[in-house]
């Protein structure tokens, strides 16, 4: 009986302490009642028995059954709890939780895969635009020395930019106009003398095979067949695509002339507002690109410019002299293409002459070839190294490298522009990377030469600071 009682004491005590006891003002707790809430010292009498799983309730549990039932569960009331009845830790739960910063993780991860995705997917759509700009700047680099000359001269800018370019689309047309003149005559020519042509070759054949065939029949037998008509059907649909890409060439032409046009016309704004963006030191080291860049891609341009007039000067004379005809055409043709194509330029430039030249004799084409030869190996060895040793100084293998990288990464553009790129980077390296003396390997090979005697030398006096040196006494 006084078990059961003291049970049931100890339970209420337990559960009032658990639901929130407060403290008094001497700093013991104190029950919802007000009293001070009794403890493991001031609570005499045993400890109620843990009741084992799975048994029923021993004697004396009805007293306290309806206060007991909370203790058993709660931290504080076994054999084994600490001491004071503080609550013991709660056991870690089969689920770990998540942490806090995997979630974050994970929406920053899938960000910057969108982020990247969006950008490469930008890149390539864009990549024509960037092509166009960057052909476009190297021309108005080009242009900048004309430019600036003029607007030196007290001309404004904007129309000292407008006359250079129309000085250039005036050459271009002209150029243009004697190809399509020389590729009109001769595809007249050709469609002129093609029914004596096939005549001359149904003859042969029938006197070689003895047969008696017409050029009648040949056409009939032409304009009925089926393959005729699906090549016409065929070439009616390659007339769209080739009107597309000629409008689309077209196209980047104008944005290639008005990107040029702007870069040259406010190239002083252009710089300013790149600089005001930049430190006072990384200013001048823009400026100072700049300035390279504008010398090397411009010197590049004019020296071409000047062999290409000596080239075609002479290869008219060369020419006028056979009598070959579209002699000034053919000129311009070995002048521009000899000088502005890399690397194949000179024999792109002289296949045209020779043929021309074999249609009027086999030995003038001859002849036109030894030429193309001789001039080639006179402007590389002698006219070529005066003209450019101060404008775009650069060896030939690395010139052909550079070619075969930009035609690599830009195909006939970079090709273009890969040589004056090539001589700024190199001039801008060259202004930065020191550079020293070598030694030569003759003046210690003679050293060893002479007997194996050594001369020795005299040493130098090292003063030390702090170290005075005693008069003799």
């Amino acid at each position: 009986m006084a078990r059961g009682v003291f049970g049931g004491r100890r339970a209420c005590l337990a559960a009032l302490s658990a639901a929130g006891p407060r403290r008094s003002s001497y700093g013991r707790p104190v029950g919802q009642t007000g009293r001070v809430a009794a403890t493991d010292e001031t609570t005499t009498g045993p400890r109620p028995e843990r009741v084992p799983a799975g048994q029923g309730p021993g004697p004396g549990a009805d007293a306290g059954a309806g206060a007991e039932s909370g203790p058993e569960t709660r931290p504080g009331s076994g054999p084994g709890d600490p001491p004071g009845g503080g609550a013991a830790p709660a056991p870690a739960s089969a689920d770990a939780r998540m942490p806090r910063w995997l979630p974050r993780a994970v929406v920053l991860v899938l960000a910057l895969v969108a982020c990247f995705q969006l950008g490469s997917w930008a890149f390539h759509q864009l990549i024509g635009l960037f092509v166009n700009i960057l052909i476009a700047f190297f021309l108005a680099l080009a242009i900048e020395p004309a430019v600036a000359g003029m607007a030196a001269r007290g001309m404004r800018r904007g129309f000292a930019t407008f006359l250079v370019f129309l000085g250039v689309f005036v050459a271009s047309a002209g150029f243009v106009a004697l190809l399509g003149s020389i590729l009109a005559s001769q595809i007249v020519e050709l469609v002129e003398g093609f029914p004596g042509y096939l005549d001359s070759v149904i003859g042969s054949i029938n006197d070689t095979f003895h047969t008696d065939v017409s050029r009648l029949e040949i056409q009939d037998s032409l304009l009925r067949s089926d393959w005729l008509q699906k090549y016409v059907q065929n070439s009616a649909s390659g007339v769209l695509d080739v009107s597309a890409t000629v409008l689309g060439g077209l196209f980047k032409l104008l944005t290639i002339g008005l990107f040029s046009f702007y870069f040259a016309a406010d190239g002083p704004r252009l710089r300013r507002a790149l600089c005001s963006v930049l430190p006072p030191a990384k200013q001048a080291e823009v400026l100072r690109a700049w300035e390279i860049a504008v010398t090397k891609t411009g010197g590049y341009l004019y020296s071409r410019g000047l062999m290409a007039l000596v080239s075609g000067a002479a290869h008219y004379v060369l020419l006028a002299t056979l009598g070959v005809p579209y002699a000034p055409a053919l000129a311009v043709w070995v002048g521009l293409v000899s000088q502005f194509i890399p690397t194949i330029g000179t024999y792109l430039a002289g296949a045209l002459p020779i043929l021309l030249a074999f249609s009027v004799s086999p030995w003038y084409a001859l002849y036109v070839l030894g030429f193309v030869v001789v001039y080639q190996q006179f402007e590389n060895y002698v006219l070529q190294p005066k003209l450019t040793s101060k404008t775009v100084d650069i060896h030939p293998a690395v010139a052909f490298g550079s070619v075969i990288a930009g035609t690599a990464l830009l195909g006939a553009v970079g090709a273009l522009v890969a040589i004056p790129a090539t001589a700024t980077m190199q001039a801008f390296l060259g202004a930065y990377v020191k550079r020293y003396a070598v030694t030569e390997d003759g003046a210690s090979g003679a050293s060893g030469a002479s007997g194996g005697r050594t001369t020795p030398s005299r040493g130098r006096r090292v003063r030390i600071p702090g170290l005075r040196r005693r008069s003799p006494r």
